[in-house]
């Protein structure tokens, strides 16, 4: 067996000890959790998308609830901070709102993070995901085909920005990098607005971006849209073809907004959690600003972020292994 292979299966088997938690209290029985305020922990500063996710949820849960939600912003480590702070909550009422890299490849790319995410976190719903779309400038060739060929002519040298090592504007580039052939210097940047900057001035030729952030720059005509990864068209951006009619033989890459407790969490608190969060996602308010926000609505609990986990993590791990084969020493 492959070791991408054995990794998935070591995974997928490792699931089912994603979703076990410790015994359930009486209190968790009897409804009377949460006690007192929920704190949901946001790795990324204010204005970030995590954080208006966040905000957008922390009313009405804290209605559901009957205890007040507070947002408290942790940024740093590219959300691992607070991811940390999360798995080594101990008072009952600490949650995170954390982004895929978080609850999947933050081990594999740094073996000191302070937390595991497959041991010390418990996956509790899966809120909203979305494409990448991936961005030139718009003297770029149109249409995958003939940016492809055109990106794998001899003499052809090229750039690609990302928000940062290890992103998955990062990671997702050099996975289409191997399935096409395209080949292009990777330019990391602080930060999305910055890549932006780098594409309108020519200091880059391609980056995956999200659609929120891509899509009023696509649509006023200021960049080009060439690909979405996701597997067909995405209904966030219908005019720009998925993968398959790309003809790149890749599984869909997303990004992605969950919420984790503590691995000790009890099991009916992470039940009824999820069964708000999963709820509320899917009410048309909620929906509808979600996608303004340039998500769709994944609203899945316990088991189906688990598998997400899963699947992703074996996914990126062999290309890591290969990138920087320390971070899996």
């Amino acid at each position: 067996m492959s070791r991408t292979g054995l990794s998935r299966r070591l995974w997928l088997a490792a699931a089912p000890a994603l979703l076990a938690t410790a015994p359930v209290s009486g209190r968790a029985a009897t409804g009377d959790w949460p006690a007192r305020p929920v704190r949901l922990l946001v790795g990324f500063p204010g204005g970030s998308s995590p954080d208006l996710m966040a905000r957008l949820l922390a009313e009405p849960l804290a209605r559901a609830l009957g205890q007040p939600v507070v947002v408290d912003n942790r940024a740093g480590a590219g959300g691992n901070l607070a991811a940390t702070l999360v798995a080594r909550a101990t008072d009952g009422h600490t949650l995170g709102l954390m982004i895929n890299g978080n609850l999947t490849t933050a081990r594999l790319l740094q073996p000191a993070t302070a937390y595991d995410p497959q041991t010390d976190l418990a996956p509790v719903a899966l809120l909203g995901s979305a494409p990448l779309l991936l961005c030139t400038a718009t003297d770029a060739p149109a249409g995958p085909n003939t940016f492809m060929a055109r990106a794998r002519e001899a003499g052809t040298r090229w750039n690609y920005g990302s928000p940062g090592i290890g992103t998955l504007g990062h990671l997702g580039m050099e996975l289409l990098q191997q399935r096409t052939g395209l080949t292009a210097v990777h330019v990391p940047y602080p930060g999305n607005p910055q890549v932006v900057a780098a594409l309108l001035a020519s200091e880059v030729q391609m980056a995956l971006l999200p659609p929120g952030l891509a899509l009023p720059l696509v649509r006023s005509g200021r960049l080009r849209a060439v690909l979405a990864t996701s597997g067909g068209r995405s209904a966030l951006a219908p005019e720009v073809p998925g993968l398959a009619e790309s003809g790149v033989a890749l599984p869909p890459l997303e990004i992605w907004n969950a919420v984790a407790a503590p691995r000790t969490q009890p099991a009916a608190q992470v039940q009824r959690l999820a069964t708000e969060l999963t709820r509320l996602v899917r009410e048309p308010a909620i929906r509808d600003a979600m996608t303004a926000q340039g998500w769709s609505v994944v609203g899945a609990g316990p088991e189906g972020l688990a598998r997400r986990m899963a699947a992703d993590t074996a996914l990126m791990a062999p290309l890591i292994r290969r990138l920087q084969p320390q971070a899996l020493r």
